[in-house]
């Protein structure tokens, strides 16, 4: 098989991995009775009422399943962010001794640092329901949590060590360069390092989904996008902090809404 077959089934590989990964998202949504946004029908409002603690099986209140769904929201979310960083390692297969193993071990990397932060959020929003912080679908019950969360990812924009971890992300060539290692373990080692500081990156991003309900597609895609286009070298630098002033002027307007119009 010629070197250009192996880079077309690999990539196709990839996208279709993307793409299965939103429909299964969206067959879920909608079997969860939400629309685009999030908001819910009838039976989607029934669920998020649901005791947790009830003697039934609730998928949304396991972590198997609460695990897996997130694993894929993750596949959905953060391999399309991946994309400059793999065409930055196939310009070191042209000039340097990188090679199609090296390629899938770089994804592997990075996989498998967003399914560890998967875990992670997973045991977060089990103990945010117990703890009666968010419903049943994740979504925040007191605008207090909702605004806190807008201006903590917000200020986060600002700090020092989103500048280090977005520094990584926006020039994957340098730390390439910097941390060149060969073959499967050497990409593997490699996609690991580049995914922690990814998400050191975008954690924030993820936590906004108790905002508005962690399967609401709309939040999704428009997380999936800013974090694509954090990453673009020609215009990553560009749109960091005025997101941060965006999600901080959201916060307020939550806290200060209800002060006003008494909603």
């Amino acid at each position: 098989m010629s070197a250009g077959s192996i880079r077309s089934i690999l990539w196709l590989g990839f996208y279709g991995l993307i793409l299965w990964a939103w429909w299964f998202l969206y067959s879920m949504s909608v079997g969860m009775d939400l629309d685009l946004i999030g908001r819910p029908g009838p039976m989607g409002q029934a669920m998020a009422a649901m005791d947790p603690r009830m003697d039934m099986v609730m998928p949304m209140a396991e972590f198997g399943p609460l695990f897996w769904m997130w694993g894929v929201m993750m596949a959905a979310m953060m391999l399309p962010t991946l994309v400059p960083t793999l065409r930055s390692y196939e310009d070191l297969i042209v000039s340097a001794d990188g090679t199609r193993v090296g390629w899938v071990g770089v994804v592997s990397g990075y996989m498998l640092v967003w399914v560890g932060f998967a875990a992670l959020i997973t045991g977060v929003q089990l103990a945010l329901l117990f703890g009666g912080v968010v419903d049943m679908l994740g979504i925040a019950k007191s605008p207090l949590v909702a605004a806190g969360l807008l201006i903590v990812v917000g200020a986060f924009q600002f700090t020092r060590a989103k500048e280090v971890c977005h520094g990584v992300c926006h020039a994957p060539m340098t730390y390439f360069l910097g941390h060149w290692r060969t073959g499967f373990a050497g990409g593997l080692r490699m996609g690991l390092g580049l995914g922690a500081f990814c998400m050191g990156c975008c954690w924030g991003f993820m936590a906004l989904g108790f905002v508005g309900g962690v399967m609401s597609l709309l939040w999704m895609g428009l997380a999936t996008l800013f974090m694509v286009l954090e990453k673009l070298p020609q215009i990553g630098h560009v749109v960091t902090r005025p997101m941060g002033v965006a999600l901080i002027a959201g916060g307020l307007a939550l806290l200060i809404y209800p002060v006003m119009f008494g909603g």
